[in-house]
């Protein structure tokens, strides 16, 4: 019997993307976007961020946080 394959990735940026909540996600680079998720795939997140939309690619990403910190 094969166990189902959890997604959590998929699970968690959906649920945000619904909500439209503000997130606050940190790079490997050490910059951090604070924006909402307008879309994302396997590879690639789309970050709305300051005025414009950015996209970056999933292995790019060390963190996100709800909200961005103050």
């Amino acid at each position: 019997m094969n166990k189902p394959t959890i997604n959590i990735q998929d699970g968690f940026l959906f649920q945000h993307l619904k909500d439209g909540k503000t997130m606050s996600v940190e790079l490997t680079t050490g910059r951090r976007l604070d924006g909402r998720i307008r879309r994302f795939d396997r590879f690639a997140v789309v970050i709305e961020a300051e005025g414009r939309e950015v996209l970056v690619y999933k292995h790019a990403i060390a963190t996100i946080q709800i909200g961005p910190e103050s």
